[in-house]
């Protein structure tokens, strides 16, 4: 992977020697099984110790990484005969939120999700995941839409925010996510939430209201970017890393402090390594979570959000 991230580096060099062994070995009928073996469990090892250890920079980094698999292909492999729907029937079809209706499992769903593209010209088209207001009356429009036809909602996370630009806060951006945290709230069927990169600010949350909200072991959850962060408190957004390690954005911090129900866990070496295997865990958690949510009648669903919703902090009465 010519790509990779800069910790992995080393991981990726002796498994791009080992393929240059075998074929070797293929090519001169040598065999070489024994020392290929070795090998093979030096890079077993090596994962270990850096994917059970990894820092929030680090997690950052693969949370953010060029070739983490996105929600339609995520889509592709968890859902048959889906098809899109687009637009927000009021001004625009914003392509940085994709949704539409599939079957899981031969029951009919609703999954809308942020959508970033695996090279430059992919991410333009796509506004690097960063949706306007319109993409947030899409993902609105459909949530209403599966509501009304009682089919359980997906969503899937992956935005550093929502677009900040003059245009985007002239058609009410702000407007735009408050809108969808108080219907997502209300909404009559089950909603799962699933972060599978980065889950930056209000532009995450507006997809983010659900019964169950889990994220991937490798992504990342916060009010603000590490180096929005760094800008306010230091004045330099060099400083990102320092300000990662304080923000609690991973998984296991957001699990810790129950603003997260579940983690979902990662291929070794992340999502981006094996994205069937991935979407196989994403899938099993869907179907597990449709299933506990589904037995509840709605007032029950409702009840339960909603304390969920207020329980979410840490305080102190006085």
């Amino acid at each position: 992977m010519s790509n990779s991230l800069d910790f992995e580096k080393p991981i990726v060099e002796l498994e791009d020697k080992i393929r240059e062994i075998e074929t070797f070995a293929k090519e001169s009928d040598v065999d070489l099984s024994g020392e290929i073996e070795i090998l093979r469990n030096k890079v077993k090892d090596m994962k270990k110790n850096v994917y059970e250890n990894l820092s929030p920079w680090q997690k950052v980094k693969i949370a953010r990484y060029q070739d983490r698999p996105t929600t339609l292909q995520y889509i592709e492999y968890i859902l048959d005969d889906f098809i899109e729907f687009h637009g927000d029937r009021l001004f625009a079809d914003d392509l940085s939120i994709v949704g539409g209706v599939g079957l899981l499992e031969g029951m009919p769903v609703t999954v809308i999700g942020h959508q970033k593209g695996n090279d430059t010209k992919e991410n333009i088209k796509r506004n690097f995941g960063m949706p306007h207001p319109e993409g947030y009356r899409k993902a609105l429009r459909l949530m209403k839409q599966a509501e009304k036809f009682k089919r359980p909602i997906i969503t899937l996370i992956n935005t550093s925010g929502a677009y900040c630009g003059i245009g985007a806060e002239e058609r009410g951006q702000g407007e735009a996510i408050a809108t969808n945290l108080l219907e997502m709230s209300k909404l009559k069927v089950p909603v799962i939430a699933i972060i599978i990169g980065e889950g930056g600010s209000g532009g995450a949350l507006a997809l983010g209201v659900g019964d169950k909200v889990a994220m991937l072991e490798h992504s990342i959850y916060s009010v603000i970017s590490p180096e929005g962060l760094a800008s306010i408190l230091w004045k330099d957004s060099n400083l990102a890393k320092d300000a990662s390690e304080v923000m609690k954005l991973t998984s296991e911090d957001l699990l810790r402090l129950k603003i997260i129900d579940d983690i979902i866990k990662e291929p070794s070496g992340g999502a981006h390594r094996d994205v069937e295997l991935m979407s196989k865990n994403i899938k099993d958690y869907i179907l597990e979570s449709i299933s506990e949510l589904t037995n509840q009648d709605i007032e029950q669903l409702l009840t339960k959000r909603y304390e969920k919703i207020r329980s979410i902090g840490e305080f102190e009465e006085r």
